[in-house]
């Protein structure tokens, strides 16, 4: 009688020096485990034979090279079942053979011993910045994980996508700095202590940088002024997609990094505050022609990449590399990827890094109607994830406005950034394009509604919010590369000093352009995210592109918070004032028109005289004011604002709309008094003296609410 424990079709059939295995299941890709086994499965279009190799965990020599038999191949799919493994010491990769013909695509080597494109977890770099071994034949190692963590009753939170407030933040830099207070400084483990920090903010919604393996010591160099290491240290150079950055966690020694993402994803569940991964599909660690042959290049080349008709990488990217993500195989892959992130981790969205590469075809041309971009957002998995692009990329494509959206896609709004910082630099001939910034920018996104847009000012590339207004240049020496790196056009002013300097004068007016930026930010419709640091007024001294810099470049110093006290105390107030207005998180466009019958227009232009915006080339004022009885979708009542932007160098007075008898204006916020004055809390602003006029200061805001 049959011996039901095991499955019939689970019986070993082939042995070789002791270790037993049998054809495996083609789908899916990547290393399964089965009842007594490990399914293995790879695919490469042009390899004529293929070999798993398997490794105890950090063992120099395999213990075992098992060629597949051509048997056990299907289609461009080989798999096996190797039985009796031990899951927990094992490390596994691929030889591939064939040709090695560059001019053809391919660049077979069978010397090489290749991670799996579908591995869950790499080995090999187990802890930030630990030695390598350069002489190692396999330096990232595929691992098998257990997908047995204890998720209880958490789930993706699905907030609505204009009650946004989206903190971007590097979870190493996030709290790496000695003044973190934390435990676990620079990790997973180290966010979970922030917490609390993240709801007092105000925050309900992370954004973090690349937190898949990369490997920090790529293109590590020396800084040639100081002699210290550079490194690789934002990550946007992707080892493997599906496996999360070991080095990033406190237990990524002990092979527990899966289990400290997972658990810290799930505490933030459970505080309210959703999670979204950059994702950078545009490229991967493999470089060009000069670069490792670590994975894809060395599994099919000419599947992964886009090549040139003579075999070269089309780079699009800017990194050496563009992944071909239009090809059927790699779109699957992003596809598998993303479901497995949305699904295993609980993921609310993603953002897409260079999203425009997405939409190139293979031989690099942009198309009409991108196969991938189409399939992520009707995808069944992804369904209720948010998707954001980066709407460009290196080549110069720029869609800003023009990315595919199919209803789902919202994108960084780089054309908001840009307004806002001219418009508080002082630049003519902005307020016609700042009166479409603050209404969610309809001439971009008309059709697709205000969270098609996200409105930022600063993030991590480029100055921070601090140093737009301290450094009219950038100062990237440090990055070893004579300057000649970074974004020239940053639209900054350092508001009369180039850096650091003791005129209080000049420290008022850097601080009031800061608290004017966080306020137009939040009273814009849309969806806000700000940098991480800049409620503290974080400073990277000038340098605009410190993606190489694992020192206080890049680590948040916390004792800004009371160096900087008026500008977290804002920032928490302004935050907040988002979070209790209905009005300025409006899902659709405004009208223009009183459809409420309340009297108003849901939104008005105004100048120094009420009703009567200047729409003039050399005028550096705006005000605009929000009918309260046409708050969100029309379901709720609320307060009508006032906003008045005066970028001019002296004080003006400004003549008030009249509100309805029985209500009157009260001063929420007004960046030209000195703190504590420069805001009043919620539900206890400042009753107006003089209902019909107010005078804002030079290059100052006021907020204020009728009631």
């Amino acid at each position: 009688m049959a011996d039901f424990d095991t499955r019939i079709d689970y019986y070993p059939t082939h042995e070789l020096e002791g270790i037993k295995y049998r054809r495996g299941r083609v789908l899916p890709f990547g290393a399964t485990m089965v009842p007594n086994g490990v399914n293995f499965s790879i695919y490469s279009s042009s390899a004529s034979s293929c070999t798993l190799v398997l490794f105890e965990k950090n063992a120099d020599q395999p213990f075992a090279e098992i060629p597949f038999p051509q048997e056990f191949m299907i289609g461009n799919v080989y798999s096996m079942i190797v039985f009796d493994l031990d899951f927990e010491n094992l490390e596994y990769g691929y030889r591939m053979d064939g040709p090695f013909n560059p001019e053809e695509g391919h660049r077979f080597d069978k010397s090489k011993v290749l991670s799996d494109p579908y591995a869950k977890a790499i080995g090999g770099r187990d802890e930030w910045l630990a030695p390598p071994n350069w002489d190692n034949v396999y330096p990232h190692r595929s691992r098998l994980v257990f997908e047995d963590f204890d998720w209880e009753t958490d789930k993706p939170l699905q907030t609505p996508t204009e009650d946004l407030v989206i903190y971007e933040a590097h979870v190493r830099s996030f709290t790496k700095h000695p003044s973190s207070g934390v435990k676990n400084k620079g990790t997973f483990a180290g966010i979970r202590e922030k917490i609390q920090y993240l709801l007092d903010l105000g925050i309900n919604c992370i954004e973090l940088m690349p937190v898949y393996e990369f490997d920090e010591y790529e293109h590590s160099k020396k800084n040639p002024e100081t002699g210290e290491l550079l490194v690789n240290y934002w990550g946007y150079s992707t080892l493997n997609f599906f496996a999360p950055k070991s080095g990033y966690a406190a237990t990524g020694k002990y092979g527990m990094q899966v289990d400290e993402l997972k658990t810290l994803i799930k505490e933030l569940h459970k505080h309210g505050i959703e999670v979204i991964l950059d994702v950078v599909f545009n490229h991967t660690a493999e470089g060009d022609h000069r670069g490792p042959t670590i994975s894809f290049k060395g599994i099919d080349n000419k599947t992964y990449y886009m090549l040139t008709p003579e075999g070269y990488y089309y780079n699009f990217s800017g990194t050496g590399n563009t992944l071909n993500c239009n090809h059927p195989v790699v779109r699957n892959m992003v596809l598998d990827c993303l479901r497995y992130w949305a699904s295993e981790y609980h993921i609310d969205g993603f953002r897409f890094d260079l999203a425009a590469i997405l939409g190139r075809a293979q031989d690099g041309s942009p198309l009409n109607n991108p196969p991938l971009l189409e399939s992520l957002a009707y995808d069944p998995v992804l369904g209720k994830c948010k998707l954001i692009a980066e709407a460009w990329d290196a080549g110069g494509l720029y869609q800003v406005g023009s990315f595919p959206a199919y209803g789902r896609w919202a994108e960084w709004n780089g054309k908001y950034r840009d307004t806002i910082r001219r418009v508080l630099k002082g630049e003519e001939n902005m307020i016609g394009e700042l009166s479409q910034r603050i209404q969610g920018s309809p001439d971009l996104y008309l059709t697709r509604g205000t969270t098609a847009g996200i409105n930022f000012i600063t993030c991590h590339d480029g100055f921070t919010l601090y140093d737009l207004f301290a450094y009219n240049e950038k100062h990237n020496d440090a990055n070893g590369e004579n300057n000649n790196d970074g974004n020239n056009d940053n639209f900054s002013w350092n508001c009369g000093c180039e850096g650091e300097t003791d005129d209080e004068g000049i420290n008022i007016l850097r601080h009031r352009q800061i608290k004017n930026a966080l306020s137009i930010l939040m009273l814009s419709q849309g969806v806000p995210m700000i940098l991480m640091g800049d409620e503290m007024g974080r400073t990277k001294y000038g340098n605009n592109n410190t993606y190489c810099h694992d020192n206080e470049l890049n680590w948040l110093n916390w004792d800004l918070i009371d160096k900087n006290a008026d500008i977290y105390h804002f920032a928490k107030h302004i935050i907040n004032f988002r979070r209790n207005h209905p009005v300025l998180r409006n899902k659709e466009h405004y009208s223009n028109t009183d459809y409420k019958g309340t009297g108003f227009s849901d939104i008005s232009f105004h100048g120094v005289q009420a009703w009567n915006a200047d729409w003039s080339n050399s005028n550096r004022v705006f005000a605009f004011m929000l009918d309260g009885g046409h708050a969100k979708n029309g379901s709720e009542i609320d307060d009508t604002i006032y906003m008045a932007i005066n970028m001019y160098w002296d004080a003006l007075p400004f003549e008030l709309p009249q509100l309805p008898d029985g209500k009157k204006w009260y001063v929420s916020v007004n960046t030209d008094m000195p703190s504590p004055y420069d805001f009043h809390q919620i539900n206890n602003e400042q009753l107006m003296d003089d209902q019909y006029s107010c005078t804002v200061g030079p290059r100052a805001i006021i907020i204020l609410v009728g009631r």
